[in-house]
């Protein structure tokens, strides 16, 4: 998601082809290991750019706790504390932007079944519900002192299930509430502060064999999770 910061200089009224403000893009979170480069530009009055120099800062030290400036001509940050917030700034000439905030965020690096991945659902007149099919995303902090690792859960973060088999076309739907009558085939899930999150799959109608059922996660630079996809297998049984 990007981010957009104005900042205005001193012009006359009418004169569209002065510089009137430096335009910053930069992404609203950044996950620890990667890496981003914003991008900034110094507009006139019509709208295009102008030509200028872009030096990019991290304001105060609280900043810098957060992240970490690799290189003041490109802007280009990384992570350097997760959990926080940091700013990052960018000035051309006399044209100073808006410091766009910055979350820093631990790095999604596994994602597996928290829960058996096959179901047996015994039909029950026209409705009949799974079980949850949960999944847990997490960062795994490796111990220093060579230890076990600490497996570090992560909320807030998006899961897609989706229905990738239907046994003999049988009329099922994913559904994050028991109540919920009408499922979809496809749905974006986050995770609950445990790092947990689940669908259940509902069957409407014709009586399918078996229900195929993905979770996939992607970390923010939009590469796969590792342990992406976890299946789950659903049969329906009379």
């Amino acid at each position: 998601m990007l981010v957009a910061a104005l900042a205005c200089g001193k012009f006359g009224p009418g004169d569209l082809s002065r510089t009137i403000a430096l335009d910053v893009a930069a992404p609203d979170s950044l996950e620890e290991y990667d890496s981003v480069t914003p991008r900034a530009r110094l507009l006139d009055g019509h709208g295009d750019s102008v030509a200028a120099t872009i030096v990019w800062s991290l304001p105060d030290s609280a900043d810098t706790v957060a992240l970490k400036l690799i290189d003041a001509t490109t802007g280009r940050i990384t992570v350097n504390h997760t959990g926080l917030t940091g700013r990052l700034l960018a000035r051309a000439g006399s044209f100073v932007g808006n410091p766009v905030s910055i979350r820093t965020l631990a790095a999604a690096d596994t994602l597996f079944a928290a829960r058996p991945v096959r179901d047996s659902v015994s039909v029950m007149a026209t409705d009949s519900l799974s079980d949850s099919l949960q999944v847990e995303l997490a960062d795994t902090v490796k111990s220093s002192t060579g230890g076990d690792s600490l497996t570090v859960p992560l909320g807030g973060r998006p899961v897609v299930y989706a229905i990738t088999y239907s046994g003999t076309g049988g009329s099922v739907g994913l559904v994050t509430s028991d109540t919920t009558r009408t499922g979809v085939t496809t749905d974006t899930v986050a995770t609950a502060s445990s790092g947990i999150a689940f669908v259940k799959v509902r069957l409407r109608g014709p009586l399918p064999d078996s229900v195929v059922v993905t979770a996939s996660a992607r970390r923010a630079v939009g590469t796969p999770v590792p342990g992406s996809p976890v299946t789950f297998v659903v049969r329906f049984r009379p």
